[in-house]
């Protein structure tokens, strides 16, 4: 009887133990599958910050500014039909900017030069724009906002910024015939550079303050 009870106190004991053998492991495992899950998140959630972000209109590639006030103009892609979704105006060391992203399909061109008065495109009606003097910007490979199926963005609303010091107010004409013009005002015929911008498509243009 007495070795019989001696084999079981082990049997016992190693019952009891059990228990908590599983219930650490069971603790690591979840430990260890909950330290995976939050890794996962976090590289998911980073990923979509990174590319759900928009990119910023800040270049780090600009071209120089040119000594002049000449016409600027390129061509757009052979693919292009885009309409204007936004236009955004905003204060930089040196200079101030004017942001048109367009969505649709290819790039657009466009051609921006300083005119002696604004008038809408078709109508030739007068556009009232603030400033001592006016950059007609026109986009080219322009398509109406039912054919690119992007809601374009509304005209004739002037806009202006807190703190620019070239840019006094920014029209927009809306699409004619293939064409977006924008009209510029500025405090006079300063020198200006436009180039553009990608993820999301933008075309940039910057004028320089008075030397």
């Amino acid at each position: 009887m007495r070795t019989r009870a001696r084999s079981v106190v082990p049997l016992l004991l190693s019952l009891l133990a059990a228990p908590v053998v599983l219930a650490g492991c069971a603790h690591r495992a979840a430990d260890h599958e909950a330290a995976a899950s939050t890794g996962s998140v976090a590289e998911s959630s980073a990923t979509q910050t990174s590319d759900a972000a928009p990119a910023g209109d800040s270049a780090t590639h600009a071209p120089p500014f040119p000594a002049n006030t000449d016409p600027d103009t390129a061509d757009p892609s052979s693919d292009a039909s885009v309409t204007v979704r936004d236009i955004r105006l905003a204060r930089q060391d040196g200079f101030d900017r004017v942001v048109l992203e367009v969505g649709g399909t290819g790039t657009p061109g466009w051609d921006v030069r300083y005119v002696d008065s604004a008038s809408s495109q078709g109508s030739g009606e007068s556009v009232d724009v603030a400033g001592n003097a006016v950059l007609q910007v026109s986009l080219t490979g322009v398509g109406y906002p039912y054919d690119t199926g992007v809601t374009e963005y509304p005209p004739r609303h002037p806009l202006s910024a807190a703190g620019t010091q070239d840019v006094t107010e920014v029209v927009y004409d809306a699409t004619f015939e293939g064409t977006a013009v924008t009209f510029v005002g500025t405090n006079q015929r300063a020198p200006f550079r436009v180039y553009l911008m990608k993820n999301p498509t933008r075309v940039v243009l910057e004028v320089a303050d008075a030397s």
